[in-house]
């Protein structure tokens, strides 16, 4: 990282120093730290007062034993974590994501970005994340069940409707959210909306489902229309990954005229130059839980490559890459500019390297960062503990009128503040400027007791 700001860069090596080897983390923190260079040379109240040395901090980190028994009676051991990275402005929201990838510095990475998301939404909700190195892939519905509930048993210590609310993430749908919430129903003996994702029987809400991917075409669609004059009608778009926000994402731009070529997963990508059919893709993954080239086999003309890289390879005007962190290297800005593509803007979590998103802004290529682009869901996800405050349930078309109106407002909120500090049509600057400013001026009015 390079830091003009010698307190920033002093900021930033602390941390690095504290977090040794947690690269995911860091990196989000530098990133983040780059961007208020010029929020620094503006408003030096914001060092006066400690902001940035004590954002970079979580407020709490909880590590826990999750054992569980699996289906041959065996113990199994498992590691959990929840990271509540923020409260100034709101309970602290985030997901729960169940892989083996999980460990310390992802979920802080991901609880860090989700202060600056949540803050972008307007919505009062703070930062946090959390989950386990559990797999639950192969596993079986009670093997997920006794697993959800030990881990449940401890996290209910330290969430609640006012304190912490999670939702769901990679490896954490419908299913999980279910157990979780019986288990702390039964712990605590109170129906309360303490989980997002509910099944919409006891709580959920109406297009929760569909919120993070059509919430990301609405961010680009926006993002199109006012930077571009343009929109997604007539474009091909590419989309990685095949899970729900990949799906949902592919169903909007649909809807908005566009055609997607391209999908994955974790073993390769499919391409279907007449456009992916959905309903097959749908049945695969959501229905049978299958492998995204099965798709092969069932639409003609279509073709599988084994490996995901080669994806950002195929022509398109708009890259969508919603599968998971760094998919998106520099070599791949490469190929999609040379390609001649206009748009990216990330549906996952940090798809893209710092080296690719560098390349991007420099061939003044649209580009929507993360915590602002892929917001739908954490969005919708507090429409839900709205309408569980009020005890009511919105209707689909109303959830998404909302939906459409806070991504809306999130592009031009960062694209304002990327104006503001001399940096316009950087969303990337704008974004991190924009949520970050909401969180610095709660924690400065409440003292340093945050």
């Amino acid at each position: 990282m390079t830091f003009k700001n010698a307190y920033l860069r002093n900021v930033y090596d602390d941390v690095c120093a504290r977090n040794p080897g947690e690269k995911e983390f860091l990196q989000a923190v530098g990133e983040v730290l780059e961007s208020l260079e010029p929020v620094v040379e503006k408003r030096p109240d914001i060092v006066e007062a400690g902001i940035i040395d004590r954002i970079v901090e979580p407020e709490r980190q909880i590590i826990f034993r999750v054992p569980w028994v699996d289906d041959s009676g065996k113990v199994r051991v498992n590691r959990g974590f929840r990271v509540q990275f923020n409260s100034a402005i709101g309970p602290y929201k985030g997901g729960l994501r169940l892989h083996p990838s999980v460990n310390a510095s992802v979920i802080k990475f991901l609880g860090f970005e989700q202060i600056f998301k949540n803050s972008l939404t307007g919505l009062p909700m703070g930062g946090g994340k959390g989950g386990s190195d559990f797999d639950p892939k192969g596993k079986s519905d009670g093997e997920v069940m006794r697993f959800c509930q030990s881990f449940m048993t401890e996290l209910s210590k330290h969430i609640g409707a006012d304190t912490d609310v999670p939702a769901g993430d990679i490896g954490v749908g419908a299913r999980e959210i279910g157990f979780m919430f019986g288990q702390y129903k039964r712990l605590r003996n109170e129906f309360t909306g303490v989980l997002t994702g509910k099944g919409l029987s006891y709580g959920g809400s109406l297009a929760r489902t569909q919120a993070t991917g059509y919430g990301l075409c609405y961010f680009t669609d926006e993002m199109l229309k006012c930077m571009k004059n343009d929109s997604f009608k007539g474009k091909t778009v590419v989309i990685s990954g095949s899970g729900n926000v990949a799906i949902y994402a592919n169903e909007k731009a649909t809807t908005l005229g566009a055609k997607v070529v391209a999908m994955s997963d974790s073993n390769g990508y499919i391409y279907d130059p007449n456009g992916i059919n959905l309903d097959v893709v749908k049945q695969i993954k959501e229905v049978e839980r299958g492998r995204i080239k099965e798709y092969v086999n069932r639409v003609s003309g279509a073709t599988y490559t084994e490996g995901c890289k080669g994806i950002w390879t195929v022509k398109c005007d708009i890259a969508l890459p919603c599968a998971t962190q760094n998919e998106l290297d520099g070599d791949a800005a490469d190929a999609l500019i040379a390609n001649g593509v206009m748009a990216v803007a990330e549906g996952a979590n940090m798809p893209s390297t710092p080296e690719a998103v560098e390349k991007f802004l420099n061939a003044g290529i649209l580009f929507g960062p993360a915590k602002a682009a892929n917001a739908g869901g954490v969005a919708t996800s507090g429409l839900e503990m709205s309408q569980n405050s009020e005890r009511l349930s919105w209707t689909f078309e109303e959830v998404d009128s909302k939906l459409h109106g806070i991504m809306v407002n999130i592009f031009h909120n960062a694209y304002n503040a990327s104006k503001e500090f001399d940096h316009e049509g950087n969303l990337v600057v704008g974004a991190n400027i924009a949520g970050f400013l909401k969180v610095a001026d709660a924690m400065k009015w409440q003292g340093i007791a945050y």
